[in-house]
């Protein structure tokens, strides 16, 4: 199976001032299509450096990273912000909703970039609510939801262009047991029904195991993790 993220003998260092902080020392990687790739480590380890490069977010320092067949590592910032919203979707820890903004709104964002109307993203928004299990919610804004119906607009709004890659930077961190259990279980069915490629940072074990693939980031160095 093809792979969709490539990361060749990728460096990151972080300079300030005159000192240089070194994040990711070397690190090759492939994620094939429709792979769900838990990344755990350690506070500091690089986890979320190595999904912003991923994402385009951020540029390695040396190497290159390939994604969806696109060599992002030199690309100027418009191509990649345009790039960026055809191939990337990202799920972060605190959500990211906007508080004025209904649940239906939230979802709705990055489809305003594209020349879908009106009517096709309403489309595209309630379609994305149903497969996270909150349309009933469309009207409902951040403060009325629970934690965990946050996150699934939030996993909505990331599904919506339908993203070749999903980027999740501990997903579960903010939730109790049972709506991260919850969290977890919609992402595999998004990896499993929709086929959808993931990689998912965490530093739970549990949360972990939910993914195809297990890899361990420590001091800046990938390690393949053996399950028993």
């Amino acid at each position: 199976m093809s792979a969709v993220i490539e990361l060749r003998n990728v460096r990151k260092v972080y300079r300030r001032d005159s000192l240089s902080v070194p994040v990711l020392d070397d690190v090759s990687l492939e994620v094939a299509e429709a792979e769900f790739l838990g990344l755990m480590g350690p506070s500091g380890s690089g986890k979320s450096t190595l999904l912003n490069l991923v994402a385009g977010i951020d540029q390695p320092t040396a190497g290159s990273v390939r994604v969806a067949g696109t060599d992002i590592s030199g690309l100027p910032e418009r191509k990649l912000a345009d790039w960026r919203a055809r191939h990337i979707g990202f799920i972060f820890q605190l959500y990211n909703l906007i508080p004025v903004l209904t649940a239906f709104e939230n979802v709705e964002l990055p489809l305003l970039l594209t020349r879908l109307s009106r009517k096709q993203r309403r489309e595209h928004v309630m379609a994305a609510l149903d497969i996270v299990g909150v349309a009933d919610r469309a009207a409902h804004y951040p403060r009325q939801l629970s934690g965990g119906q946050e996150q699934r607009v939030a996993i909505a709004r990331a599904v919506v262009t339908d993203p070749t890659v999903l980027l999740a930077d501990e997903p579960t961190g903010d939730l109790d047991a049972a709506s991260a259990g919850d969290i977890l279980t919609l992402l595999q069915r998004l990896n499993r029904e929709f086929r959808k490629t993931i990689v998912m940072v965490t530093h739970d074990p549990r949360a972990a195991e939910r993914a195809t693939r297990m890899l361990h980031l420590d001091k800046g160095t990938l390690v393949e993790q053996v399950r028993g």
